[in-house]
């Protein structure tokens, strides 16, 4: 059985310990978050084959919506967060049975609107919040090549 490649975390015990509570997150990071998760949906949607790294991308944004409603930290305004899990997950699912990775158009729907949630908060939430969550929701994180 072959094992997994260890990912490193986003963020350190000591990059949490070290954020501001008031300042925001800078908006580089945050464009550069969006950017990834919006291009993965949008392979999902439209490209021939998408990824797997396309998919975790978007699962990760939906995981941490869920890590960030389950502490309080916002409000599912849009009501579709589970909508997009199970979407996601079917999606997965799919793809493990030898299909293509896809959303059905409610999916879709779901996941996008969880991502514009996500955005929403972001544009306004501190750093210290914003990598507490990231670290705590335990999928957020980046891989080296």
């Amino acid at each position: 059985m072959k094992r997994r490649p260890a990912y490193p975390r986003t963020y350190s015990l000591l990059d949490v310990m070290t954020a501001s509570p008031t300042d925001p997150t800078p908006a580089p990071k945050i464009l550069h978050q969006l950017t990834r998760m919006y291009a993965g949906l949008r392979a999902i949607e439209q490209d021939q084959a998408p990824t797997t790294d396309d998919w975790r991308v978007c699962s990760d944004a939906v995981n941490l919506m869920e890590t960030l409603v389950s502490q309080g930290h916002v409000a599912d305004g849009s009501g579709l967060l589970m909508d997009a899990v199970k979407a996601l997950a079917m999606a997965g699912r799919r793809h493990v049975a030898g299909g293509a990775i896809r959303l059905d158009g409610a999916g879709i729907l779901a996941v996008r609107a969880v991502l514009e949630d996500y955005a929403a908060w972001a544009s306004r939430c501190s750093s210290l919040v914003s990598r507490w969550s990231m670290r705590s929701s335990g999928r957020s994180r980046t891989r080296r090549r």
